[in-house]
């Protein structure tokens, strides 16, 4: 067979430029640290690697979700820890006003102080988080939240919770808006309250009372009324308009039947007096709060004002405990909502490790192997290149 000069030249060409692309690429894959430059160098592992990838990113996303929604709740948190505090001390701040020795002077200077106080609970009610947000007014995060009218407190953000989504398929609430926080504490002791008549003039003080027997509670409203110098009862059921019983011997201190409830009185009412017992309903702490402060600013120079105060006391600690009940519930969501953040990022940090590994094992490269073939392909482009010039040299005229 006879081969040409052109061919020889063609053929030693072709071959070394074969092994230069092959050593040019195998020091790409040292520098680069990357086993595939292109997806044709293995599209298998191209193809898994791309899927890998795009896992990782949306757990990095997710993880970053993770930690916002732990800044949130974590401010949540805080501003009710502080508001738990403020409520406490206002409770405290009650019960020292229905002691029998303060004076009307006493109890306006416990007024002014919880006044105080509920000014400091409407400021926590309206923090805001770092990015200048109101925590607390639901989708409508740049409107105050709560604003003191002469009505009262008064809540002009709107129902909405914000959501992250911080784990697949699961989105979770990072903000409390400020009605469930403040607005959903149930007066009384959370099934019924008890509400003394306005115009009472007796001494007549009732409790916050209890429930005797839930399966027979009605739900309607009821009505004590006295008569016979306040030593007889007539219960009045307000709902149906129906009189229950009437001519109830009055025992100060007794226990006084009602479907599936029971009250105290203790003093004496007079004829005339009412005491009511209805249904709880959500009522806001402020209002609670606003209540109490009217409450202590009543004069209790006569018997009859001094029995006002305590029954005003006495349902103003009933629908604070109700309202801090409220918030401690809260806080144990946003307790507990933290704690399962805490497990997502365990379970994310878990998966982005193997994540790497299983990039790792698709795309990385191995130095010892790489190392190895680039050597052994310098020394192939050397002995082709010598070679080359070694066969390119033969010619017959060298001879003549």
């Amino acid at each position: 067979m006879r081969i040409s000069t052109a061919f020889i030249y063609q053929a030693g060409g072709d071959t070394i430029n074969r092994q230069q692309a092959e050593l040019f690429a195998t020091q790409q894959r040292i520098s680069s640290g990357q086993r595939l430059l292109a997806p044709a160098d293995d599209p298998v592992a191209a193809t898994q690697a791309l899927a890998v990838t795009a896992a990782k990113a949306h757990s990095t996303q997710l993880d970053t979700n993770v930690s916002t929604a732990r800044d949130a709740l974590g401010a949540d948190e805080g501003v009710l820890a502080q508001v738990t505090d403020v409520l406490q001390s206002i409770r405290t701040l009650a019960v020292n006003g229905g002691a029998g020795t303060l004076n009307n002077a006493d109890r306006a200077s416990l007024a002014d102080d919880i006044a105080g106080r509920l000014a400091e609970l409407v400021g926590l009610a309206n923090s805001k988080g770092g990015d200048g947000a109101y925590l607390f007014a639901g989708f409508a995060a740049n409107t105050q939240p709560f604003v003191q009218t002469p009505a009262g407190v008064v809540y002009e953000g709107d129902q909405g919770q914000r959501e992250l989504a911080v784990g697949t398929g699961r989105s979770m609430p990072i903000s409390e808006h400020g009605s469930t926080v403040f607005e959903q504490g149930r007066t009384g002791n959370g099934t019924f309250a008890t509400v003394p008549g306005a115009a009472n003039s007796g001494t007549g003080v009732i409790d916050v009372g209890s429930i005797v027997d839930p399966a027979v509670l009605t739900g309607d409203a009821y009505r004590l009324v006295f008569a016979a110098g306040g030593t007889q009862y007539d219960v009045v059921d307000t709902t149906t308009g129906t009189t229950v019983s009437a001519g109830n011997t009055f025992t100060a201190g007794a226990a006084i039947a009602l479907p599936g409830m029971q009250v105290t009185i203790a003093g004496a009412p007079a004829a005339g007096d009412t005491f009511d017992v209805t249904p709880s309903i959500r009522q806001s702490v402020f209002a609670t709060i606003e209540d109490l402060v009217a409450t202590l600013r009543t004069s209790g120079d006569t018997a009859a004002g001094r029995a006002r105060i305590a029954n005003g006391i006495g349902a103003a600690l009933a629908n604070l405990d109700q309202g801090l009940g409220n918030v401690l519930t809260v806080r144990a969501g946003l307790g507990a909502r933290l704690r399962e953040l805490d497990s997502l990022a365990a379970g994310n940090e878990g998966a982005m490790m193997q994540y790497d590994q299983t990039l790792s094992r698709l795309v990385d490269l191995d130095y010892n192997r790489a190392l190895s073939d680039f050597a052994q392909q310098q020394v192939a482009l050397e002995a082709a290149q010598k070679s080359f010039v070694k066969i390119s040299g033969l010619s017959l005229f060298s001879y003549l």
